[in-house]
Protein backbone atom coordinates (compact mmCIF):
# COMPACT_ATOMS: atom_id res chain seq x y z
CA UNK A 1 0.00 0.00 0.00
CA UNK A 2 1.27 3.77 -0.82
CA UNK A 3 -0.28 6.72 1.13
CA UNK A 4 0.77 9.96 0.24
CA UNK A 5 2.41 12.59 2.45
CA UNK A 6 0.65 15.84 2.92
CA UNK A 7 1.32 18.74 4.98
CA UNK A 8 -1.51 16.81 6.54
CA UNK A 9 0.15 13.40 7.27
CA UNK A 10 -0.81 10.63 5.81
CA UNK A 11 -3.53 10.10 3.17
CA UNK A 12 -4.89 7.17 1.48
CA UNK A 13 -5.46 7.72 -2.25
CA UNK A 14 -7.84 4.92 -3.83
CA UNK A 15 -10.54 3.09 -2.22
CA UNK A 16 -8.36 -0.12 -2.00
CA UNK A 17 -5.56 1.79 0.40
CA UNK A 18 -8.48 3.13 2.41
CA UNK A 19 -9.53 -0.11 3.23
CA UNK A 20 -6.14 -1.41 3.92
CA UNK A 21 -5.48 1.88 6.12
CA UNK A 22 -8.73 1.13 7.98
CA UNK A 23 -7.56 -2.70 9.16
CA UNK A 24 -4.17 -1.38 9.97
CA UNK A 25 -5.63 1.47 12.69
CA UNK A 26 -8.34 -0.71 13.88
CA UNK A 27 -5.50 -2.95 15.29
CA UNK A 28 -3.84 -0.34 16.84
CA UNK A 29 -4.25 0.37 20.28
CA UNK A 30 -3.35 4.58 19.55
CA UNK A 31 -6.98 5.16 18.25
CA UNK A 32 -9.80 6.24 20.15
CA UNK A 33 -11.45 2.66 21.99
CA UNK A 34 -14.75 3.33 19.95
CA UNK A 35 -13.23 2.73 16.72
CA UNK A 36 -10.55 -0.24 17.92
CA UNK A 37 -11.63 -3.72 16.19
CA UNK A 38 -14.20 -2.07 13.72
CA UNK A 39 -12.33 -1.35 10.36
CA UNK A 40 -15.99 0.13 8.76
CA UNK A 41 -16.51 2.57 11.36
CA UNK A 42 -13.20 4.04 10.28
CA UNK A 43 -13.62 4.27 6.69
CA UNK A 44 -16.56 6.29 7.27
CA UNK A 45 -15.18 8.30 9.91
CA UNK A 46 -12.17 8.95 7.68
CA UNK A 47 -14.43 9.60 4.84
CA UNK A 48 -16.63 12.22 7.04
CA UNK A 49 -13.33 14.08 8.02
CA UNK A 50 -12.21 14.55 4.69
CA UNK A 51 -15.26 15.65 3.36
CA UNK A 52 -15.46 18.41 6.60
CA UNK A 53 -11.24 18.65 6.01
CA UNK A 54 -9.50 16.65 8.87
CA UNK A 55 -6.96 14.55 8.17
CA UNK A 56 -7.78 10.74 9.27
CA UNK A 57 -6.14 11.08 12.60
CA UNK A 58 -7.71 13.80 13.52
CA UNK A 59 -11.06 12.78 12.34
CA UNK A 60 -10.62 9.63 14.58
CA UNK A 61 -9.90 12.14 17.19
CA UNK A 62 -13.23 14.55 16.98
CA UNK A 63 -15.81 12.68 15.03
CA UNK A 64 -17.86 9.88 16.97
CA UNK A 65 -21.30 8.38 16.66
CA UNK A 66 -23.05 8.79 19.96
CA UNK A 67 -26.36 7.16 20.24
CA UNK A 68 -26.84 6.62 16.67
CA UNK A 69 -25.59 10.27 15.44
CA UNK A 70 -22.42 10.98 13.69
CA UNK A 71 -21.08 13.81 15.56
CA UNK A 72 -18.18 15.84 16.01
CA UNK A 73 -16.55 17.62 19.52
CA UNK A 74 -17.47 21.16 20.50
CA UNK A 75 -13.78 22.25 20.56
CA UNK A 76 -12.83 20.70 16.94
CA UNK A 77 -16.43 22.21 15.16
CA UNK A 78 -14.93 25.46 16.35
CA UNK A 79 -11.58 25.16 14.65
CA UNK A 80 -13.47 23.85 11.32
CA UNK A 81 -15.32 27.17 11.56
CA UNK A 82 -12.40 29.24 12.44
CA UNK A 83 -10.58 28.27 9.53
CA UNK A 84 -12.87 28.51 6.99
CA UNK A 85 -12.58 31.39 4.83
CA UNK A 86 -16.42 32.36 5.00
CA UNK A 87 -15.91 32.88 8.85
CA UNK A 88 -15.29 36.56 10.26
CA UNK A 89 -15.61 35.86 13.57
CA UNK A 90 -16.99 33.95 16.67
CA UNK A 91 -17.67 35.35 20.31
CA UNK A 92 -18.53 33.61 23.31
CA UNK A 93 -19.78 34.97 27.00
CA UNK A 94 -22.43 34.63 29.16
CA UNK A 95 -24.75 37.29 30.23
CA UNK A 96 -26.46 37.13 33.78
CA UNK A 97 -23.70 35.50 35.83
CA UNK A 98 -23.87 35.60 39.20
CA UNK A 99 -27.78 35.54 38.86
CA UNK A 100 -30.32 32.55 39.17
CA UNK A 101 -30.44 32.33 35.28
CA UNK A 102 -27.07 32.68 33.43
CA UNK A 103 -27.14 32.19 29.66
CA UNK A 104 -24.28 31.37 27.68
CA UNK A 105 -24.57 33.16 24.26
CA UNK A 106 -22.53 32.83 20.65
CA UNK A 107 -22.47 35.23 18.20
CA UNK A 108 -21.12 33.40 14.38
CA UNK A 109 -20.37 36.29 11.85
CA UNK A 110 -19.94 35.14 8.67
CA UNK A 111 -18.65 37.40 6.30
CA UNK A 112 -21.33 39.14 4.24
CA UNK A 113 -24.17 37.98 6.56
CA UNK A 114 -25.90 39.12 9.36
CA UNK A 115 -24.38 37.83 12.57
CA UNK A 116 -26.30 34.23 14.00
CA UNK A 117 -26.88 34.78 17.87
CA UNK A 118 -27.21 31.43 19.98
CA UNK A 119 -28.21 31.58 23.84
CA UNK A 120 -28.78 28.38 26.26
CA UNK A 121 -29.65 29.51 30.01
CA UNK A 122 -29.77 27.55 33.12
CA UNK A 123 -33.86 27.59 32.10
CA UNK A 124 -33.37 25.85 28.80
CA UNK A 125 -31.44 23.40 30.29
CA UNK A 126 -33.67 22.71 33.17
CA UNK A 127 -36.59 22.53 30.72
CA UNK A 128 -34.60 20.26 28.92
CA UNK A 129 -34.16 17.62 31.50
CA UNK A 130 -30.69 18.25 31.68
CA UNK A 131 -29.97 20.48 34.61
CA UNK A 132 -28.28 18.17 37.23
CA UNK A 133 -28.25 15.40 35.08
CA UNK A 134 -25.37 12.95 36.24
CA UNK A 135 -21.88 13.53 34.11
CA UNK A 136 -20.78 16.35 32.38
CA UNK A 137 -24.21 18.41 33.53
CA UNK A 138 -23.11 17.86 37.01
CA UNK A 139 -19.55 18.28 36.64
CA UNK A 140 -19.08 21.11 34.42
CA UNK A 141 -22.54 22.59 33.82
CA UNK A 142 -21.18 26.22 32.52
CA UNK A 143 -18.84 24.54 29.73
CA UNK A 144 -22.19 22.23 29.00
CA UNK A 145 -24.43 25.47 28.23
CA UNK A 146 -21.33 26.90 26.46
CA UNK A 147 -21.12 23.92 24.13
CA UNK A 148 -25.04 23.94 23.41
CA UNK A 149 -25.11 27.70 22.80
CA UNK A 150 -21.75 27.16 19.84
CA UNK A 151 -23.68 24.14 18.63
CA UNK A 152 -26.58 26.09 17.77
CA UNK A 153 -24.87 29.06 16.15
CA UNK A 154 -22.51 27.30 14.19
CA UNK A 155 -25.41 24.90 12.79
CA UNK A 156 -27.05 27.56 12.38
CA UNK A 157 -24.15 29.78 10.51
CA UNK A 158 -22.08 27.49 8.77
CA UNK A 159 -23.91 24.49 7.55
CA UNK A 160 -21.64 23.98 5.07
CA UNK A 161 -18.79 23.88 6.82
CA UNK A 162 -19.82 21.49 9.57
CA UNK A 163 -21.94 19.34 6.65
CA UNK A 164 -24.85 19.12 9.26
CA UNK A 165 -23.07 17.54 11.88
CA UNK A 166 -24.11 18.25 15.23
CA UNK A 167 -21.67 18.86 18.71
CA UNK A 168 -20.71 15.28 20.31
CA UNK A 169 -21.92 17.00 23.57
CA UNK A 170 -25.32 17.58 22.09
CA UNK A 171 -25.36 14.37 21.03
CA UNK A 172 -24.89 12.81 24.22
CA UNK A 173 -27.81 13.95 25.60
CA UNK A 174 -29.99 12.99 23.21
CA UNK A 175 -31.87 9.08 24.27
CA UNK A 176 -30.33 5.95 22.52
CA UNK A 177 -32.27 5.34 19.61
CA UNK A 178 -30.14 1.84 19.35
CA UNK A 179 -32.29 0.79 22.87
CA UNK A 180 -35.14 -1.32 22.50
CA UNK A 181 -38.70 0.41 24.13
CA UNK A 182 -39.69 -2.00 26.60
CA UNK A 183 -42.95 -3.79 25.72
CA UNK A 184 -44.88 -6.04 27.18
CA UNK A 185 -45.78 -9.99 24.82
CA UNK A 186 -47.91 -10.19 23.28
CA UNK A 187 -48.33 -6.47 22.73
CA UNK A 188 -47.34 -5.20 18.65
CA UNK A 189 -44.36 -2.72 19.68
CA UNK A 190 -45.85 -0.46 16.75
CA UNK A 191 -49.10 -0.89 17.91
CA UNK A 192 -50.78 0.75 21.27
CA UNK A 193 -53.79 -1.21 21.41
CA UNK A 194 -55.11 -4.56 21.53
CA UNK A 195 -53.85 -6.97 18.95
CA UNK A 196 -56.68 -7.29 16.55
CA UNK A 197 -57.73 -10.58 15.11
CA UNK A 198 -55.99 -11.25 11.64
CA UNK A 199 -57.06 -10.67 8.14
CA UNK A 200 -56.14 -14.08 5.80
CA UNK A 201 -54.38 -13.06 3.27
CA UNK A 202 -52.04 -15.10 1.88
CA UNK A 203 -48.75 -12.63 1.15
CA UNK A 204 -47.57 -12.18 -2.22
CA UNK A 205 -43.85 -10.11 -1.92
CA UNK A 206 -44.53 -8.13 -5.30
CA UNK A 207 -47.80 -7.18 -4.64
CA UNK A 208 -48.10 -2.95 -4.90
CA UNK A 209 -51.83 -3.23 -2.99
CA UNK A 210 -50.21 -4.00 0.48
CA UNK A 211 -48.67 -0.60 0.94
CA UNK A 212 -52.56 0.71 -0.11
CA UNK A 213 -54.41 -1.58 1.93
CA UNK A 214 -52.19 -1.44 5.16
CA UNK A 215 -52.31 2.68 4.99
CA UNK A 216 -56.65 1.86 4.35
CA UNK A 217 -56.30 -0.13 7.44
CA UNK A 218 -54.32 2.53 9.75
CA UNK A 219 -55.71 2.05 13.37
CA UNK A 220 -56.22 6.22 12.94
CA UNK A 221 -56.22 6.15 9.85
CA UNK A 222 -55.00 10.14 8.79
CA UNK A 223 -54.83 9.40 4.68
CA UNK A 224 -57.30 7.97 2.54
CA UNK A 225 -57.01 4.49 0.31
CA UNK A 226 -54.07 5.05 -2.49
CA UNK A 227 -57.15 4.50 -4.87
CA UNK A 228 -59.09 7.45 -3.92
CA UNK A 229 -55.91 10.26 -2.75
CA UNK A 230 -55.30 12.97 -4.52
CA UNK A 231 -51.59 12.27 -5.71
CA UNK A 232 -49.32 14.78 -7.85
CA UNK A 233 -50.81 15.54 -11.44
CA UNK A 234 -48.65 16.67 -14.21
CA UNK A 235 -49.11 20.02 -15.82
CA UNK A 236 -49.26 20.20 -19.37
CA UNK A 237 -48.38 23.09 -22.24
CA UNK A 238 -50.31 24.38 -24.63
CA UNK A 239 -49.64 21.69 -26.98
CA UNK A 240 -50.53 18.83 -24.57
CA UNK A 241 -47.13 17.79 -24.10
CA UNK A 242 -46.47 16.68 -20.41
CA UNK A 243 -44.23 18.91 -18.19
CA UNK A 244 -42.35 17.38 -15.89
CA UNK A 245 -43.23 18.23 -12.45
CA UNK A 246 -40.68 20.03 -10.39
CA UNK A 247 -39.31 18.70 -7.06
CA UNK A 248 -39.14 15.26 -5.39
CA UNK A 249 -41.40 12.08 -5.83
CA UNK A 250 -42.55 9.99 -3.20
CA UNK A 251 -43.81 6.78 -4.91
CA UNK A 252 -45.61 3.99 -4.18
CA UNK A 253 -45.31 0.37 -6.00
CA UNK A 254 -47.70 -0.23 -8.79
CA UNK A 255 -48.80 3.77 -9.14
CA UNK A 256 -47.50 5.80 -12.06
CA UNK A 257 -48.19 8.87 -10.62
CA UNK A 258 -46.17 10.04 -7.43
CA UNK A 259 -48.12 9.70 -4.25
CA UNK A 260 -46.57 13.25 -3.87
CA UNK A 261 -44.41 16.15 -4.71
CA UNK A 262 -41.71 17.97 -2.26
CA UNK A 263 -39.87 20.57 -3.02
CA UNK A 264 -36.63 19.63 -1.03
CA UNK A 265 -35.29 16.31 -0.21
CA UNK A 266 -35.91 17.77 3.19
CA UNK A 267 -39.37 17.62 2.51
CA UNK A 268 -39.33 14.61 0.91
CA UNK A 269 -37.52 12.41 3.97
CA UNK A 270 -40.34 13.48 6.42
CA UNK A 271 -42.79 13.09 4.29
CA UNK A 272 -41.58 9.24 3.58
CA UNK A 273 -40.49 8.72 6.78
CA UNK A 274 -44.73 9.64 8.11
CA UNK A 275 -46.07 7.28 4.93
CA UNK A 276 -44.15 4.11 6.41
CA UNK A 277 -44.55 4.50 10.06
CA UNK A 278 -48.26 4.46 9.20
CA UNK A 279 -47.79 1.50 6.82
CA UNK A 280 -46.01 -0.48 10.00
CA UNK A 281 -48.80 1.09 12.28
CA UNK A 282 -51.55 -0.66 10.12
CA UNK A 283 -52.84 -2.75 12.82
CA UNK A 284 -55.39 -4.99 10.97
CA UNK A 285 -53.18 -6.33 8.51
CA UNK A 286 -50.25 -9.10 9.61
CA UNK A 287 -47.27 -8.29 10.55
CA UNK A 288 -45.66 -10.21 7.87
CA UNK A 289 -47.76 -8.42 5.25
CA UNK A 290 -46.62 -4.84 6.73
CA UNK A 291 -42.40 -5.51 6.33
CA UNK A 292 -43.30 -6.84 3.15
CA UNK A 293 -44.92 -3.31 2.32
CA UNK A 294 -42.17 -1.63 4.09
CA UNK A 295 -39.62 -3.53 1.41
CA UNK A 296 -41.55 -2.62 -1.56
CA UNK A 297 -41.74 1.13 -0.55
CA UNK A 298 -38.49 1.41 0.17
CA UNK A 299 -37.30 -0.75 -2.99
CA UNK A 300 -39.56 2.17 -5.20
CA UNK A 301 -37.83 5.22 -3.61
CA UNK A 302 -34.30 3.29 -3.62
CA UNK A 303 -32.91 6.41 -6.14
CA UNK A 304 -34.68 9.24 -4.05
CA UNK A 305 -32.85 7.79 -0.69
CA UNK A 306 -29.74 8.19 -2.03
CA UNK A 307 -29.80 11.75 -2.26
CA UNK A 308 -30.40 12.90 1.13
CA UNK A 309 -27.60 13.38 2.62
CA UNK A 310 -25.36 10.86 4.92
CA UNK A 311 -26.75 11.95 8.52
CA UNK A 312 -30.81 11.61 7.38
CA UNK A 313 -30.03 8.06 5.58
CA UNK A 314 -28.60 6.73 8.36
CA UNK A 315 -31.72 8.08 10.15
CA UNK A 316 -33.81 6.31 7.60
CA UNK A 317 -31.51 3.09 7.39
CA UNK A 318 -32.16 2.49 11.42
CA UNK A 319 -36.01 3.67 11.30
CA UNK A 320 -35.99 1.12 8.82
CA UNK A 321 -34.20 -1.56 10.80
CA UNK A 322 -36.06 -1.16 14.20
CA UNK A 323 -39.61 -1.48 12.07
CA UNK A 324 -38.65 -4.41 10.69
CA UNK A 325 -37.26 -5.51 13.76
CA UNK A 326 -40.44 -4.73 15.89
CA UNK A 327 -42.50 -6.63 13.34
CA UNK A 328 -40.48 -9.50 13.20
CA UNK A 329 -40.74 -9.46 16.93
CA UNK A 330 -44.90 -9.19 17.05
CA UNK A 331 -45.02 -12.13 15.03
CA UNK A 332 -43.75 -14.67 17.63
Amino acid sequence: MELTTTNRGFAPQTMTEAIQFSDMLASSSMVPKAYQGKPQDILVCVQWGYEMGLAPMQALQNIAVINGKPSVYGDAMMALVQASPVCEDVEEFFEGEGTPNPVAVCIAKRKNRKSVVAKFSVEDAKRAGLWGKQGPWSAYPKRMMQMRARGFALRDAFPDVLKGLISAEEAADYPDEAKPRPVAKPANPLDLVAKPEPVAIPVQTSDPVIIEAALADTVEPQLEDFATATVATVATDESGVAEQPIGYALLVPGKEEAFSIHEDLDQWADAYEDLADKTARAGKRPARERMTALKELRLANEDTIGRIDMVKRIRHTASYSQRIKALGASQG
